[in-house]
């Protein structure tokens, strides 16, 4: 009987030792959260509409004191660009941009300040290619919504076509054969993006675009007697562009590095 009293007490001592033990030893610590995001390179494309004006209407490089610009405007057109970029993080990327903006009809009218009565009508067409390099602030992702801001430097290849300058109180007419210039041109982005997969990302956005200037030819009368020997200069001219663009991601979705874990101390 006293035995049997040993071996019970023995028993219950070692398992007592054991919960002590086991109390002693360091839970096993739960595993970090992975934060993903899609980083590396990827391909773009975009289409849009735009909506052009231009600040001023010139002579060549100087501007006419002897006229004044009642009107000038620009008609919308479609725009199309491609381009590649790379995502540095969650909040930060940047792309190069090229883009073909179709040719858009422009209609402008001038008075003579010396004789009221004398008024020139312009029309002609403008298209341009413009290259961007670009860098993007994305601000948080809400429900695979990403708002972002961003700026752009680059060139705007501006062509002025099909111009004609029709004197309206003398049924004059001259025309300006294709001319081209090429200026520095900047821009101001802001939009949201939605994610539809890791990969594959929409946009809808705003973007103000300075082109700078744009020249026509030298005018030549309808019945070649002569040169007027002036071309018409377009300057500032800008742009407000809508566009809808689409991101793939060339890369595999990244992982950010998991926070050290916690030591605690007793």
């Amino acid at each position: 009987m006293v035995s049997v009293k040993l071996v019970a007490f023995a028993g219950v001592t070692a398992l007592m030792a054991s919960a002590a033990s086991a109390a002693d030893m360091p839970m096993p610590m739960p595993m970090p959260h992975v934060e993903e995001f899609a980083a590396g390179w990827y391909l773009r494309g975009d289409i849009g509409m735009t909506n052009q004006g231009a600040d001023k209407l010139g002579v060549g490089d100087a501007s006419d004191a002897e006229f004044r610009t009642v009107h000038l405007d620009f008609d919308s057109s479609p725009l199309f660009g491609l381009g590649v970029g790379y995502q540095f993080n969650n909040w930060i990327r940047g792309d190069v941009t090229g883009e073909y903006r179709g040719k858009s009809s422009l209609h402008a009218l001038e008075r003579s300040i010396v004789d009221v009565g004398f008024v020139n009508q312009f029309t002609g067409t403008k298209d341009e290619w413009v290259g961007l390099a670009n860098i993007y602030f994305d601000l948080g992702n809400w429900y695979g919504v990403t708002p972002f801001v961003g700026a752009g430097i680059g060139f705007a290849h501006n062509t002025i076509d099909n111009f004609t300058d029709v004197a309206i109180s003398t049924a004059g007419l001259a025309f300006a054969g294709s001319e081209s210039k090429t200026n520095f041109a900047w821009a101001l982005h802001a939009g949201l993006s939605y994610d539809i997969t890791e990969h594959f990302k929409v946009e809808l956005a705003y973007r103000y675009l300075n082109l700078g200037d744009a020249e026509t030819g030298i005018l030549t009368r309808r019945d070649f007697s002569g040169c007027n020997c002036r071309s018409m200069k377009f300057e500032e001219i800008d742009s407000h562009d809508l566009k809808i663009g689409v991101r793939w991601m060339l890369g595999p979705v990244a992982a950010a590095a998991p926070p050290a874990p916690v030591i605690r101390k007793y």
